[in-house]
């Protein structure tokens, strides 16, 4: 049956490319989430008549967050292919897709986990500082908790941005469902092969945001 409809598909390298496409996905997804976490909380914190208030950090962290933000990823991937090389040795395969991947979602993230804090109820975090409660308390027992749902929310939007990322990582040679629907498909004219590539990137969106959509529910109490 999916032989007659996709005749051209190659499924070993089709289901190939679909675990280098989940590879980099997971692997950015997690890296971006730790990066993304401390870099919002770092502008939360430095942000005016907050524990850490500093002007100059704030400046600085949020002014780095803005220029990667603004910096088309495609555009992000070739700029980055010196330090890509230097780092890996290479700027082919999924591997040398992760520093472009990371760092292009991780401010995106950041400002999202910043948006998530500041809807945390003042009160709250002011009751934690007048009980004597550590910093370092108020962000592991306070800040992290309160903003969780949001938190998964957020994560869960960027990981679905990140499947687009690999794709468009895949045109340059960083393997994947993006760079089997070019190589194989666009450049062969094999329209089945690109049809075939865009339906399985779209069922690792659908799961990825049932899955977080479904930890959203769980962890949110309100």
């Amino acid at each position: 049956m999916l032989t007659n409809l996709f005749p051209n598909v190659d499924w070993e390298n089709m289901w190939q490319a679909t675990y280098e496409t989940l590879y980099m996905t997971a692997i950015s997804t997690v890296v971006t989430f730790i990066l993304g976490l401390v870099i919002g909380i770092v502008l939360f914190l430095t942000s005016p008549n907050q524990l850490w208030a500093n002007k100059i950090v704030n400046f600085l962290t949020g002014s780095l967050v803005n220029i990667f933000r603004s910096i088309p990823f495609i555009v992000l991937i070739i700029l980055l292919i010196p330090f890509t090389k230097f780092l890996l040795g290479t700027i082919r395969g999924a591997n040398a897709a992760l520093p472009a991947l990371i760092i292009g979602a991780a401010p995106f993230y950041a400002r999202m986990v910043l948006i998530a804090l500041r809807e945390i109820d003042k009160g709250v975090i002011e009751a934690a500082r007048s009980m004597g409660a550590k910093t370092s308390t108020i962000i592991w027992k306070v800040l992290v908790p309160e903003s969780l749902p949001a938190l998964i929310s957020g994560i869960t939007v960027t990981a679905v941005a990140l499947v687009g990322y690999t794709a468009m990582a895949g045109i340059i040679g960083a393997g994947g469902l993006g760079n089997l629907a070019f190589l194989d498909g666009f450049q062969r004219n094999r329209q089945d092969v690109t049809l075939m590539a865009t339906i399985l990137i779209l069922v690792v969106v659908f799961i990825i945001q049932w899955i977080g959509d479904l930890i959203t529910e769980k962890i949110d109490k309100r």
